[in-house]
């Protein structure tokens, strides 16, 4: 699972709410003037974990197997990317896709809560700050569905799977979903998939769930969080033999879903973050030892900040150093623009496929958490269906992502 990235105050996060509040309502126009007037569908949104926005670009490259991704990116809409929000980890991100905001006003500022506020996760609906397109459609009328959605446990959804777990073996634990679920829903699934109700709810009894509540409840609205990717991409990195493998595992229960679907219901891929190969560790503390620089640094594994002028100084001289790690500093001016809280702070970010720690012998293996703007680094955005038009679409926003989802059930949304 995910390691904890970046946190900032609630001080900052004020300051930086009304502008991140503009750039939403813009998002959202941009994806509701992509259907115009078309008529309200239902919709299926599938989020894969980790899918980096390369699985579809470069399917020929890599060898995929992936025919369903493949129908999308033929017959549907599909952007060139997705610019996350920071962090870019898989809370914030799923929070952001469904609010129309960033963490700094939906309020979910990891995956984790701070241990001054009790720790553990995000769990619970009453946590989101910002009214979710669950809430809306709800409220319109609209029937609505989650399956292992982040930040749902109590939230107002007609039939609720919330992503929630006490432990995690090869999946997370059944008995923690029982207990957080809409009551009998999880019975009604095991009666069409005897298989269901194993210790595990993995990707594969996600799907059944998916196909359950498309056959027999018919949800205008349905979301679902397919994990497994991510958690091979972690361990042996993405594009890896076994990261693919996952990848093309989803495209098969992607398939799945799609067989049951009514003609009326229209499908949107997501992810929630690209993904990096980590060949190695590398320290930047080491830069500030050498010269005897003292001041204060902060490093996670995927970027390092200061405000003090002499250790960026320092920072800055070995940039470019392989045994520093340090790629760049990032402007000003894109630190404004991406995480306003950090204005008149010194970022620097590390090299590709490097992460920023006391080195030490380690396997490859893949991370994320880093700069939205990172080269090559997005996440995806695909949506295939009845008036759907077929495009190429440039690279968009994250915040973008709920107002397109919106338009198709025909919801104006974030409301203006």
């Amino acid at each position: 699972m995910e390691q904890a990235c970046c946190r900032w105050s609630r001080r900052d996060a004020a300051r930086w709410g009304m502008m991140a509040l503009t750039r939403a309502a813009l998002g959202a126009s941009s994806g509701a003037a992509a259907f115009g007037a078309a008529k309200r569908r239902k919709l299926l949104v599938i989020s894969v974990d980790g899918m980096d926005h390369r699985y579809m670009r470069d399917a020929d490259t890599l060898g995929l197997k992936t025919p369903n991704l493949r129908k999308l990116t033929r017959e549907g809409a599909w952007a060139d990317g997705v610019v996350g929000v920071v962090p870019t980890v898989t809370w914030p991100s799923h929070s952001t896709m469904v609010t129309g905001v960033t963490p700094e006003v939906h309020g979910i500022l990891n995956n984790d809560r701070p241990k001054e506020q009790g720790g553990g996760r995000y769990w619970f609906r009453k946590y989101l700050k910002a009214v979710p397109l669950y809430d809306v459609a709800r409220e319109k009328g609209l029937k609505t569905a989650a399956v292992e959605w982040p930040v749902t446990v109590d939230a107002a959804i007609d039939f609720n799977i919330p992503e929630v777990f006490v432990k995690l073996g090869a999946g997370m634990d059944m008995e923690s979903h029982e207990k957080h679920s809409t009551p009998g829903l999880l019975d009604k699934i095991a009666a069409m998939f005897p298989s269901f109700p194993q210790e595990w709810l993995d990707d594969r009894t996600r799907t059944q769930a998916v196909v359950y509540l498309l056959k027999q409840e018919r949800p205008d609205l349905i979301l679902v969080h397919l994990v497994d990717h991510d958690d091979a991409a972690h361990a042996a990195g993405p594009f890896s033999k076994r990261a693919r493998a996952k990848l093309e595992y989803a495209d098969e229960l992607i398939g799945l879903m799609m067989k049951a679907l009514p003609k009326d219901m229209c499908v949107a891929v997501v992810s929630d973050h690209g993904f990096e190969r980590v060949d190695r560790l590398a320290d930047p503390r080491e830069a500030l030892l050498r010269e005897g620089v003292a001041g204060e640094l902060t490093v996670n594994g995927t970027m390092a900040w200061t405000r003090d002028a002499a250790v960026a100084a320092a920072l800055r001289r070995h940039a470019g150093e392989a045994p520093y790690g340090i790629a760049r500093e990032i402007p000003a001016s894109e630190v404004e623009r991406i995480w306003p809280p950090m204005k008149g702070a010194f970022l620097f970010e590390p090299m590709e496929h490097v992460q920023f720690g006391k080195p030490a012998p380690r396997a490859v293996s893949g991370s994320h958490g880093y700069w939205p703007l990172r080269k090559d680094y997005r996440a995806t955005y695909a949506m295939w269906g009845p008036g759907v038009k077929r495009e190429r679409l440039p690279e968009i926003e994250m915040v973008s992502i709920a107002g397109r989802l919106a338009s198709v059930l025909g919801l104006e949304f974030p409301a203006k």
